[in-house]
């Protein structure tokens, strides 16, 4: 047996208003994973993070090491979680790391912009790093989708990036 993950979401925002509502009743997780080495590092967004999570859900942010290391861990079989990460690299590191996502696919929320980036759709802008982590996930068999929210059409990223000059 292994964990049972409800969503895989990439969005910069990480755990807020649209995830702590709407995911999280859609889903229904027994726990929310947030994934980032750099959120982990930070005890204000940390605190700010936890604070986010409806009250019937308990939320944690952590390292992507260790979200790797309690995936292969038995003890956390149990566990239902929606995991967010806050980049495509993230998630693409997850994935290396043994993370099967087949049955959920890879949702992204929204992805906020930088210097340099592209806007693929209204939430979502992507640079060469960003692209190159999609179609990791591609590559690795996964089905990478925009949706917002769930009763939103999921959109296909890859053509998206395709369309706007990026390349596997």
């Amino acid at each position: 047996m292994t964990m049972d993950v409800r969503l895989a979401r990439i969005d910069s925002r990480l755990l807020h208003g649209q995830v702590a509502t709407v995911w999280t009743k859609t889903v229904a997780p027994t726990r929310i994973l947030v994934v980032s080495d750099a959120v982990a590092r930070d005890e204000l967004r940390k605190v700010l993070i936890v604070q986010a999570a409806p009250p019937e859900v308990k939320a944690n942010v952590i390292t992507v090491d260790k979200m790797i290391e309690i995936y292969h861990d038995p003890l956390f079989d149990t566990i239902k979680p929606l995991i967010l990460t806050d980049t495509p690299q993230n998630m693409a590191r997850l994935v290396a790391g043994g993370l099967d996502f087949s049955a959920v696919g890879i949702n992204i929320g929204s992805l906020a912009y930088s210097g340099g980036m592209v806007m693929v759709t209204n939430a979502i802008a992507v640079g060469r790093l960003e692209a190159a982590a999609l179609y990791q996930l591609q590559a690795a068999g996964l089905k990478v989708f925009a949706q917002k929210v769930p009763t939103d059409k999921r959109v296909d990223v890859m053509p998206l990036l395709a369309k706007n000059g990026f390349k596997a």
